[in-house]
């Protein structure tokens, strides 16, 4: 697995942490497990092309193909019945993941119009990092020509271990711009 961020965590992120915070064990250090993209399509329950077109989207920012997600249970003020498709998610891995999250902080996140950097408080309580993007046209892959409908996404980067301020702290080595307090 030969990329720039994931040598950049190897070679410099996991001494530094384990510095900081004192961690002996290296296999201790917080790591990033995985990358999770869900679009949620509520446009699809009154046409479909709109969840294809997302699907496609999703395909061409992530290099993998989307699941589709489907309702769980009916809520009738929303005209949602059981089981309709309303959403597509992708989950990265390894190589995949760091090549996503190494675009998404130098090419995507400066692209946002009146950009400040993102939120420090969006981190849950096991340290997972979670990020709403409201249109997909910020990635070079999108064609702003041809794209039919703007559509937002969620971005989850799911740690292995550790508190917010571990993983807080190895988002900010990697490069992740966080808004000044």
């Amino acid at each position: 697995m030969e990329n720039a961020l994931f040598n950049n965590y190897k070679e410099k992120v996991v001494p530094v942490l384990q510095e900081k915070f004192g961690i002996k064990n290296i296999m201790a250090v917080p790591r990033i497990q995985k990358v999770v993209i869900n679009m949620g399509v509520g446009r699809a329950i009154s046409d479909i092309k709109i969840l294809e077109s997302a699907m496609k989207d999703l395909r061409t920012i992530t290099g993998q193909q989307p699941v589709m997600t489907r309702s769980k249970k009916a809520i009738s003020n929303f005209k949602l019945r059981e089981d309709l498709p309303i959403g597509c998610k992708v989950t990265l891995r390894r190589v995949r993941m760091y090549e996503f999250l190494e675009r998404f902080i130098s090419v995507c996140l400066p692209r946002i119009r009146d950009f400040n950097g993102v939120s420090r408080k969006s981190f849950d309580y096991q340290g997972n990092y979670s990020i709403g993007i409201s249109d997909q046209s910020i990635f070079p892959e999108v064609d702003t020509g041809k794209l039919a409908h703007s559509q937002g996404m969620d971005i989850t980067i799911v740690f292995n271990r550790g508190p917010k301020e571990h993983t807080f702290e190895l988002l900010s080595l990697l490069g992740m711009p966080f808004r000044k307090n």
